[in-house]
């Protein structure tokens, strides 16, 4: 007699592993059920940091709607909030793709039913499914290929990953809200304690039910319970070490090796991380030569100063990382420079400083141009920097002078600044 086959298929299943079923699926969707939510949420605070509801430079998703309505004043303190944050977003994002891939693995027969679509709530269901699917291996790919600085994917990073964000998890939320009462039933069937304690010896597959999940014709098990869930979290563990150290630096920077930052570029003052070197965004020397000037507006009020003007007004220090989408950060590094507040002032703004509008020396790329708000304009941390730790700041560090805020996106201290014009914001 010849075995039987997946329910609806009218042929023999090719999806034989013992280990599937309820139980195991259900096991995985909960540490999704747990992780995903954190990354959304640590992606919006990432996407609120930019404060995009503050200026059309700051905003590389002009036609969200209502998918901004959470959006506040991005703060600055704690100052290393983004630091924090988008490390995690990031780490977890990464921690996640095994567990992610072995969900898949798991409900891969549902994926490949046959007939495709059996009658209307069938095709609503399997469209949902491809939005969930689909939407969560772009999400992850996209997240992936920013962290490795390789931009193969058509358009901008920002509104790719922002809508495919939003659409991942609306349909994550429906497929939960569905699953979740079958998932705990699931997880109560069978106790995990009993499972980590199962040799491939005893393992059998689970009990036939109306999911699909479990193969008519089970194939003799290779690997038990235990080892997959063992291999699966072995996995996230090793791209947890691989990872991790970006965000964390110190010695750790050097067990990222997954990274593109895990060494640091060199060593004294200027030796910490940097994204876009001087030459690379076309800025040369004579750029930042003696014809360099900072011009500062207020109102109807404009001044140009050079950079020997700039070294004689009140200089005051911070301490401040600096932190990047990607995932990786510094240690807080020494800057030395002037208020920005003080800047705004010396433009005729008096004590009150509004926003500013910043505008580098680059010509091209994003953000070469950003708007901060008025909180961050008064924060005494934030500064003009002219010098990092102890000395001049070096031409790909941002000299002759660079924006440095406290928890702000790596992006906003801008490098290579000419010009701040106080109340625009572009």
């Amino acid at each position: 007699m010849s075995p039987p086959s997946h329910p609806g298929s009218g042929r023999r299943t090719p999806w034989r592993s013992p280990l599937r079923g309820p139980w195991l699926t259900s096991v995985f969707g909960l540490l999704l059920l747990v992780g995903i939510p954190v990354l959304f949420v640590t992606g919006l605070l990432s996407y609120a940091a930019y404060n995009p509801d503050l200026s059309p430079v700051n905003d590389k998703t002009p036609d969200k709607g209502l998918l901004g309505f959470y959006l506040f004043s991005w703060p600055t303190n704690p100052s290393w909030l983004y630091r924090v944050t988008q490390g995690v977003h990031v780490t977890l994002g990464i921690v996640l793709i095994p567990v992610l891939l072995a969900k898949l693995w798991s409900v891969v027969p549902k994926l490949f039913e046959r007939p495709p679509v059996r009658s209307l709530a069938h095709g609503l269901e399997r469209l949902s499914l491809l939005a969930l699917v689909g939407g969560g291996l772009f999400v992850f790919a996209t997240g992936v290929l920013n962290v490795q600085l390789d931009y193969i994917f058509p358009g901008s990073f920002y509104p790719l990953h922002f809508y495919g964000s939003w659409v991942f998890m609306a349909a994550f939320v429906v497929h939960a809200v569905l699953r979740f009462p079958r998932m705990v039933r699931s997880l109560k069937g069978r106790d995990l304690r009993a499972e980590l304690r199962t040799p491939v010896s005893r393992t059998t597959p689970e009990p036939p039910d109306e999911t699909g999940l479990v193969s008519p014709d089970p194939a003799p098990p290779t690997i038990s319970r235990r080892g997959a869930l063992g291999m699966v979290g072995a996995g996230s563990a090793a791209l947890l070490v691989v990872t991790a150290g970006q965000s964390i630096g110190g010695p750790l920077r050097e067990t990222a090796l997954l990274a593109p930052h895990n060494r640091e570029p060199g060593r004294g003052p200027n030796g910490f991380q940097i994204n876009k070197t001087a030459a690379a965004v076309g800025i040369t020397a004579r750029d930042m030569g003696a014809d360099w000037r900072l011009v500062l507006r207020g109102g109807d009020r404009e001044l140009a100063l050079t950079r020997q003007e700039v070294l004689r007004l009140p200089q005051h220090g911070a301490a401040l990382p600096i932190a990047c989408v990607e995932g990786w950060s510094t240690p807080d590094q020494r800057w030395e420079g002037v208020r920005l507040a003080d800047l705004a002032a010396l433009g005729g703004l008096g004590e009150r400083a509004p926003g500013v509008l910043v505008e580098s020396l680059q010509q091209h790329g994003s953000f070469r141009t950003v708007a901060l708000r008025d909180n961050q304009v008064r924060d005494p941390r934030s500064l003009l920097a002219l010098k990092v730790n102890g000395a001049e700041l070096s031409p790909d560090h941002g000299y002759p002078a660079r924006i440095i805020v406290p928890n702000a996106p790596g992006v906003q201290n801008t490098k290579w600044v000419t010009r701040l014009s106080f109340g625009e914001t572009g």
